[in-house]
């Protein structure tokens, strides 16, 4: 890969513009406004690097009670959120090089320091996530009442990332 920018990305050392991303309509468009981008629906899978895949896995399935969709000893593990998302754990280092998959081959990616996820709850089930937590002496190291409405909690996962699990009112979207 050539350290150039992707084409319409900044320069890592030139200033991000408050322009509008291409093709989406600009600040102040119509109500309605239709970007010219082809159909998206959603943010299917989201990506944390961690440096113990046995322990992060049962610190995620232990806190939302979910599955493992793939398991790729010594590099990564997919687990299923809510049935219509993916978190992919992906231990440090182990795919900064390309991996071949059967139908191809997945580039190069890594990332290291802590990240942030945030997960959406309804709002009516605040106070079990806060029960469920405690009962996993899970701390909530964080809490926001959004001007929207909404309530984030946010705690630690083992490897420092930063989970927020966030009720309806926190974004004009959500």
């Amino acid at each position: 890969m050539s350290g150039a920018p992707v084409s319409g990305a900044p320069a890592s050392d030139a200033p991000v513009s408050d322009a509008p991303v291409s093709g989406a309509p600009a600040s102040g468009a119509p109500e309605g406004a239709t970007p010219s981008a082809p159909a998206l629906t959603g943010v299917l899978e989201t990506a944390l690097y961690v440096t113990d895949l046995e322990r992060s896995t049962a610190f995620y399935r232990r806190l939302f009670g979910t599955r493992v969709l793939l398991d790729e000893p010594g590099r990564m593990r997919a687990l299923d959120v809510a049935g219509r998302q993916v978190l992919l754990l992906f231990l440090v280092g182990a795919s900064d090089r390309e991996n071949p998959v059967p139908g191809g081959v997945v580039p190069a990616h890594d990332a290291s320091g802590r990240m942030h996820v945030c997960f959406a709850v309804p709002a009516e089930a605040l106070a079990a996530w806060e029960a469920h937590l405690a009962r996993l002496d899970v701390a909530v190291v964080g809490r926001v009442h959004p001007e929207r409405g909404g309530t984030c909690l946010y705690l630690r996962d083992p490897d420092g990332h930063l989970v927020e699990l966030a009720t309806p009112g926190v974004w004009e979207i959500y």
